[in-house]
């Protein structure tokens, strides 16, 4: 296989199965969490930005030299899901049900098939996206600054304190 080499980072959104609250228990944004952090321990991202809602995430990432931005995706959203799954069927089997699909691969999805990838090739747009990133949780209703919305990367952006331990600002 050619190696694959990303120049620019991307802006990443996942969305869940017809928009479900799927996220909505911080036990699931945790997951998501801790799947970002081991993508980039593992050396496979340089994660800029991120936003976990309810319903969907955004994400600014960068795939590093020679680490295919399709695979990490894959890998991402079947490691998130199989986690969540594991959680329903365990404790809230009635809500897995909500889930279940007619699929000869699976008999759950929970993230649409088709998430939105966009190689961010200026800083204008860069910061168009990292700004809209931040302000999604703001025009959600969920706090009144992007910086006080727990499960986003707005406020290392606001303090310089990477409270995550993953996160890598644009300018480095």
């Amino acid at each position: 296989m050619a190696a694959f080499v990303t120049e620019h980072p991307q802006f990443f959104t996942a969305t869940i199965q017809q928009w479900k609250y799927l996220l909505k228990l911080d036990k699931y944004k945790d997951i998501i969490i801790d799947s970002l952090r081991f993508l980039v321990e593992d050396q496979r991202i340089i994660l800029n930005a991120f936003a976990i809602m309810i319903n969907h995430i955004h994400l600014i990432w960068q795939m590093q030299p020679l680490i295919h931005p399709s695979h990490v995706q894959r890998d991402f959203l079947k490691y998130t899901a199989q986690q969540i799954k594991a959680d329903l069927k365990k404790n809230q089997p009635l809500d897995l049900l909500n889930f279940e699909v007619d699929a000869n691969d699976r008999r759950y999805n929970f993230w649409k098939r088709t998430p939105l990838s966009i190689e961010l090739r200026t800083h204008k747009i860069f910061m168009q996206k990292l700004n809209y990133t931040h302000w999604n949780p703001v025009k959600a209703g969920i706090c009144k600054l992007p910086e006080e919305y727990h499960y986003s990367s707005a406020s290392f952006y606001h303090n310089g304190i990477d409270n995550w331990g993953f996160l890598t600002h644009y300018r480095n």
